[in-house]
C-alpha cells in the first residue's frame, strides 16, 4: 500500500483578519519545555451514504472550512519563536500567512487495513504530518487529508502543543466542523487572552511543593531519547479482566478505584518491571489533568490555550514492584486532591521563577492519558463524527513512552467488549510487560 502525495496547498483565511504584524504573548503552561512538541494523531471517516456530504469532496469542504475557521483562529497561521529576553515561545502573527494542507491518496480501502483500529504503524505514520523541529515552530498546524478507494479518507493533524492541547485543538476542529455543516455562526466564541488568564502573580509564590516532583537541569532536554525509540504496541483489555483487577484492589485496600487508577497502576507497574529499572530510582507515573473548571475564576468556555496541568506520582522502583499494587493506585488517587487553584498558580508560578534554570519532569516518566472519553469523536464535518482516532506521538508530560487508553473503532463489525490500550516501550522491555499482561488477561499474581 503506497500513500501518494498529490500536492500541499496553503490555506489563508476566507477575509484577512487583522491588518498590521504583531506579537502574542503566551502563558506559562503553553510555554513548559515539556510541552516543546508536536503532537500528531489521525481521525479516520467512512464516506457513509446516508450522510448529507456523501457526494461531497472531502478535502473541498475541509479546506473551504478551515479557510472560514482561520478568520477567527488566525494564531493558527503564525509563526512560534523564541524572545530574545528569556528564551520563552511567542506567536508572531503576519498578514498573509495561512495553514500548509496536504493531499495525499492510497489505493485500498479503509476496510482492507480494519479502518486503522490497529494500524500498522509505518504506514499510518504516512497520513499524518511530521514536520521537524525548526519547521514545528515556523508551521505549528499542518493537515493533511488521505483518500481512500472506497471513498473514506484519514484527516492526519500535526499541531504544536505551545498552540493548545486536546480540548483546544478539539474547540478549533468543531468550528471547522460547524461552518462545513452549513451552520451560522460559531458555537463558542475562541478567546486568547492567554498571559492573564494564566500568567503568574505578581509577586509570585510558591505555596504547594511542585519542586518535590520537578527537575531543574539547564542542560537537560525534555525527549531526549538515550536509547533506541520505543516500540508500540495495542493491547486489548476486557471489561471481565478490569472488574477483576478492582475487585481484587478492592479486598486488598477497602478502596474502589476508577479505571485510570487501577489499570494504570498496573500497566506502570508491569511498564518498571520490564524496564529493569534499578531498585533505588525514582519513577513516576504522569498525567494530565484538565484545571478549566477548577482555577479561580474558570476559564472562559472558549480559551482554546493549554488548559492543563501536569501531575506527578513517585515512588521507588522497588516499592512500585514489591509492594501491593493497591497502594500504587491509592497513590495515584491521592493525587487528584492537589489539583486546586493553588496548585495551578504555583505551578505557573515555579515557571515563572525557574523557567532559565531548565523545567523538566527528570527522568523514569510512564505518561498516562485517557482518550475514552474526551470528545475526539464528535467532530462531524458531514459525513458522521470519526469511526477511528488514533494518536502517533511518542512524547508526553516528559514522558517518550506514553501509554493511551483508547476507544476500540466504531467501523469494526460487532460491539467489542472493552478498550484498547497503546503502550509505547523500549523493545527489550516488551517481552516481561506482555507477560504482565497475560496476568492480566487471566487473573494470576495480581
Amino acid at each position: 500500500m503506497e500513500i501518494t502525495i498529490q500536492e500541499t496547498t496553503t490555506i489563508y483565511p476566507s477575509k484577512q483578519p487583522f491588518t498590521e504584524n504583531h506579537v502574542l504573548p503566551l502563558s506559562h503552561l503553553d510555554t513548559d519545555r515539556n510541552l516543546n512538541l508536536t503532537f500528531r494523531y489521525l481521525r479516520v471517516y467512512v464516506n457513509d451514504t446516508t450522510q448529507q456530504k456523501s457526494a461531497s469532496d472531502p478535502y473541498e469542504v475541509l479546506t473551504s472550512s478551515l479557510s472560514a475557521a482561520l478568520v477567527r483562529y488566525y494564531q493558527f497561521a503564525g509563526s512560534l519563536r523564541r524572545r530574545p529576553s528569556d528564551n520563552r515561545l511567542e506567536l508572531h502573527s503576519q498578514v498573509g500567512n495561512g495553514v500548509p494542507v496536504i493531499l495525499s491518496t492510497v489505493d485500498c480501502t479503509l476496510a482492507s487495513i480494519n479502518y486503522l483500529d490497529d494500524p500498522d504503524y509505518n504506514f499510518a505514520e504516512k497520513m499524518v504530518p511530521d514536520p521537524r523541529d525548526d519547521e514545528a515552530l515556523t508551521r505549528p498546524l499542518i493537515l493533511q487529508l488521505t483518500r481512500f478507494k472506497c471513498g473514506g479518507w484519514v484527516f492526519g493533524t500535526a499541531v504544536h502543543h505551545a498552540m493548545c492541547d486536546g480540548m483546544g485543538s478539539t474547540l478549533f476542529f468543531h468550528a471547522m466542523a460547524e461552518i462545513a455543516r452549513g451552520e451560522s455562526g460559531m458555537k463558542v466564541e475562541p478567546v486568547w487572552d492567554r498571559s492573564s488568564l494564566l500568567g503568574p502573580r505578581n509577586p509570585p509564590r510558591v505555596e504547594f511543593p511542585v519542586h518535590e516532583f520537578l527537575s531543574l537541569d539547564r542542560n537537560s532536554c525534555p525527549y531526549l531519547e538515550s536509547g533506541k525509540p520505543a516500540v508500540r504496541q495495542c493491547f486489548e483489555v476486557k471489561d471481565e479482566w478490569l472488574d477483576r483487577l478492582k475487585g481484587f484492589l478492592h479486598e486488598q485496600s477497602g478502596s474502589n478505584f476508577t479505571t485510570f487508577e487501577a489499570l494504570g497502576a498496573f500497566i506502570w507497574r508491569a511498564k518498571t518491571k520490564g524496564s529493569k529499572i534499578p531498585d533505588d530510582e525514582m519513577v513516576k507515573y504522569a498525567y494530565l489533568t484538565n484545571i478549566r473548571r477548577r482555577v479561580k475564576p474558570p476559564l472562559p468556555a472558549g480559551y482554546w490555550g493549554n488548559g492543563c496541568v501536569p501531575i506527578y506520582v513517585q515512588l521507588l522502583a522497588k516499592d512500585l514492584i514489591n509492594e501491593p499494587i493497591w497502594k500504587a493506585a491509592d497513590a495515584i488517587k491521592k493525587s487528584k486532591n492537589v489539583i486546586t487553584d493553588e496548585y495551578v498558580r504555583s505551578f505557573i508560578d515555579f515557571q515563572e521563577l525557574h523557567y532559565d534554570e531548565g523545567i523538566t519532569s527528570g527522568d523514569r516518566v510512564s505518561a498516562f492519558t485517557d482518550w475514552r472519553h474526551v470528545g475526539h469523536e464528535t467532530v462531524d464535518f458531514g459525513w458522521g463524527g470519526p469511526v477511528t482516532v488514533f494518536p502517533l506521538s511518542r512524547q508526553l508530560v516528559g514522558s517518550v513512552e506514553p501509554c493511551f487508553f483508547l476507544p476500540y473503532s466504531s467501523a469494526t463489525e460487532g460491539k467489542k467488549d472493552g478498550f484498547k490500550v497503546l503502550v509505547c516501550l523500549q523493545e527489550e522491555a516488551m517481552p516481561v510487560f506482555k507477560e504482565e499482561m497475560e496476568k492480566l488477561e487471566h487473573g494470576l499474581s495480581l
